[in-house]
């Protein structure tokens, strides 16, 4: 028997992405009648087989669901899962977790992977690289074709689905108005690039709340960050080029690696200098001092999600109309934060 070729094999043989393959393969207008024909040609000559999950999800529910997130060591995605698997184990269903890690091509073949009839729904926070391109398509070609997905923390407005995200940028004004309650009147900010939703959600509480309070809004004092778990050279510098007394780190790796450069720079912290994260962690809590915090409710977002995906599921009447479902934040106060 001649064996299946992937949708990644075929890109790398014809020299094209995964997503001009998978558009072609599902006959996108985007992708031109020429490249389309070559595509399908070369997909059928090599024993491509397209996912049929209409067909699968009209004849059989498998009682398994999906979920895939960027990353598995970061604490707040890995109480998503939690949260997820608590709640479908409760419903009788078993969840199969994948990892995009930040990539969009990983991101594509998952969720066809997922998509073939293994599974009758699956949960996602998006990765990096899918929100940099903007490129959706393969969330969309699975929902037309009939399965539900449930977008959690990292979501775009361009796939109509049920989501689940917390109020970013009200508990980023929550971070910042504390801080400068307590005295703060420098404040930078550690964020990531607009792309990523909740870093523009994020800095936008920011500067709400420093606006709120008549405060100035300076754009060298914002940092934008590439790379989520790198950048410590930039932090250090951002740091020593400005008279801070305050940070607030809209991740907790950045919340961390700024309050351990202040240190570093003879800073007392919170006398001097105080840090305010994102994500109630193992390292915030571990950290020396102890890191002042805000709780995303990691296992409550996935308990949430796995509940709309499982209704959804179970639900005869498959026109319901698509929710959003936003959860509070809660400020925690340690030792980072005067």
């Amino acid at each position: 028997m001649k064996q299946r070729i992937t949708l990644k094999e075929i890109s790398k043989k014809l020299n094209v992405s995964i997503s001009t393959v998978s558009k072609a393969l599902s006959d996108s207008p985007e992708i031109s009648d020429k490249t389309k024909e070559v595509i399908k040609a070369f997909a059928k000559e090599h024993n491509y087989k397209p996912n049929n999950i209409a067909l699968s999800l009209k004849n059989q529910k498998t009682k398994n669901i999906g979920i895939i997130v960027p990353e598995i060591v970061h604490h707040f995605f890995s109480s998503i899962i939690n949260g997820v698997e608590r709640y479908a184990t409760e419903k009788g269903y078993n969840v199969v977790v994948c990892l995009s890690d930040e990539s969009f091509e990983k991101e594509v073949i998952t969720a066809q992977m997922l998509a073939n009839g293994s599974i009758d729904g699956f949960i996602l926070s998006l990765a990096k690289e899918t929100q940099e391109k903007q490129d959706f398509h393969h969330l969309n070609e699975v929902i037309n074709q009939g399965m539900p997905i449930v977008m959690v923390d990292r979501v775009t407005d361009h796939v109509d689905s049920d989501k689940v995200i917390i109020d970013d940028t009200q508990g980023a004004f929550n971070a910042v108005n504390y801080l400068i309650e307590k005295g703060a009147k420098n404040i930078g900010l550690i964020t990531m690039p607009d792309y990523l939703s909740v870093g523009r959600l994020r800095t936008q509480g920011y500067t709400a709340a420093l606006e709120n309070a008549g405060l100035p809004v300076n754009p060298d004092h914002i940092l934008k960050l590439e790379a989520l778990n790198g950048g410590q050279d930039e932090i250090k510098e951002f740091i020593e080029a400005n008279n801070f007394d305050a940070v607030f780190g809209v991740t907790e790796y950045f919340a961390v690696t700024a309050m351990k450069v202040a240190q570093k720079l003879g800073m007392r912290i919170p006398e001097d200098f105080s840090v305010i994260g994102f994500t109630d962690g193992i390292i915030s809590q571990c950290a020396s001092p102890t890191l002042t915090t805000v709780s995303q409710h990691g296992e409550d977002i996935g308990r949430q999600a796995a509940t709309m995906l499982i209704n959804r599921l179970e639900n005869e009447d498959k026109h319901i109309p698509y929710n959003t479902h936003i959860l509070k934040t809660t400020l925690i106060h340690r030792e980072s934060t005067k």
